[in-house]
């Protein structure tokens, strides 16, 4: 696919997508169905009660899990059609990640956990990326600290610059701000969406907070198992 064929088609498109969980009678079905285009330099929000299967679309979207129907493309790859090395490069090199909690290793500074997540390369160059994208991130004075000695909205910052420290073309967040206060979150927020307006990102942000929802670009509500405005 040339460059010119990719910037006329969305970064993201799900076409017809399901997925439930179980077998027999104790089936419950997430998703039935879902079409969902995210475009490069968009945000996009997305909230719904829990157990909607919000979570579950971030892990389709992210290649941790198939669909069991429909079809998952990432800048032109159907990633149906990929292993799971295959869609875990795929992951490596155009999606960042961003969680709730848990993002972090508990044993390495900041900046470790930033370097750690830049693959290949002199460590020099490493760390001097990790560092910089942490100042970038207000992370200056904090980036030798452990995750333990971080406050939440630091450790949220952090991992943020994880998941932007390969340059994705994708960003995925799900309930980053859910545990922070209002003040907090918004800061986080505002970082997500920096990242798309100066890194050309597509963004799909999740959450259960009416109001940041509706900063993004394109708001969304999933419920009864399909994708509607918000």
């Amino acid at each position: 696919m040339t460059t010119t064929e990719r910037l006329s088609l969305p970064l993201v498109r799900l076409e017809g997508v399901s997925k439930g969980y179980g077998v027999g009678t104790g089936r419950v079905q997430v998703l039935d169905g879902v079409d969902l285009d995210l475009w490069a330099g968009e945000t996009t929000s997305l909230v719904g009660q829990s157990g909607s299967g919000k979570s579950t679309l971030i892990g389709l979207i992210a290649g941790l899990m198939r669909p069991d129907a429909g079809h998952v493309c990432i800048a032109g790859r159907q990633t149906n059609a990929l292993d799971e090395a295959g869609r875990a490069g795929l992951r490596a090199e155009q999606i960042g990640v961003v969680l709730q909690s848990d993002n972090l290793i508990s044993f390495l500074t900041a900046v470790e956990n930033v370097e750690l997540a830049m693959g290949f390369g002199s460590r020099r160059g490493r760390v001097g990326r990790a560092r910089e994208l942490l100042a970038e991130l207000g992370l200056a004075d904090r980036m030798d600290h452990l995750p333990r000695q971080l406050s939440g909205g630091e450790a949220q910052r952090v991992a943020v610059a994880v998941a932007l420290a390969n340059e994705p073309e994708l960003l995925l967040a799900d309930e980053v701000v859910g545990q922070l206060d209002s003040a907090t979150a918004a800061q986080v927020t505002e970082l997500v969406f920096a990242a798309s307006r100066d890194r050309g990102l597509a963004v799909l942000y999740v959450t259960h907070d009416e109001q940041l929802a509706g900063q993004a670009q394109h708001a969304l509500r999933l419920g009864d198992r399909h994708i509607l405005p918000a």
